[in-house]
């Protein structure tokens, strides 16, 4: 019930709060949440392929969050693979630059793909898999804030892949001078 309470707060927070935008290094957000859910999944067995990510403009902690989240998820529905694998890239959708995170997970019926995030709105059965319902609520609403969208794509025990843009997007090179091809 805690948890249900400081993930219910978190959301109000996030809707409240206003954005700090700064050019950040996507790169460093996943590391570090990679870095935290490897040190709590040392028995597990998981190959992670993180491509290069660009500099965005963005409001890290948030922007930390959605990772946070998403990363954690790939992380939970994976957990009956004897290995999972979990990806994050950019792929173009539209022109803009989306931001991937892809695992081998159990994966959901598309027809259910609408209730995704929304507050409370679970695909599968607490018994089987812990959680609020709250975390993509949550990831939808930061994207919102940026002036993206997200969206998933997945099939039943295949896996499944979330997507998003920012409206803030600004690829940047490591310099932080605007990337060849850059996006704003």
């Amino acid at each position: 019930m805690g948890q249900l309470v400081d993930d219910l707060l978190n959301l109000a927070r996030v809707g409240r709060r206003e954005l700090s935008l700064q050019v950040t290094g996507l790169d460093s957000l996943v590391e570090a949440v990679v870095t935290d859910l490897q040190r709590e999944c040392k028995s597990r067995a998981i190959d992670w392929k993180v491509e290069r990510l660009p500099f965005v403009e963005c409001d890290p902690g948030l922007m930390k969050q959605v990772f946070t989240n998403l990363l954690s998820n790939a992380v939970k529905y994976s957990r009956p693979r004897e290995r999972a694998v979990i990806e994050v890239g950019t792929v173009q959708d539209n022109g803009q630059p989306a931001i991937f995170v892809r695992d081998n997970g159990v994966g959901f019926s598309m027809k259910y793909s609408d209730k995704l995030f929304g507050v409370f709105q679970r695909l599968h059965r607490a018994e089987d898999f812990e959680g609020t319902g709250v975390g993509l609520a949550t990831v939808k609403r930061i994207i919102q804030k940026h002036e993206g969208r997200v969206w998933a794509e997945a099939e039943l025990d295949r896996g499944a892949t979330f997507y998003f843009t920012l409206g803030t997007f600004e690829n940047r090179g490591p310099e932080n001078e605007p990337a060849e091809g850059g996006a704003r």
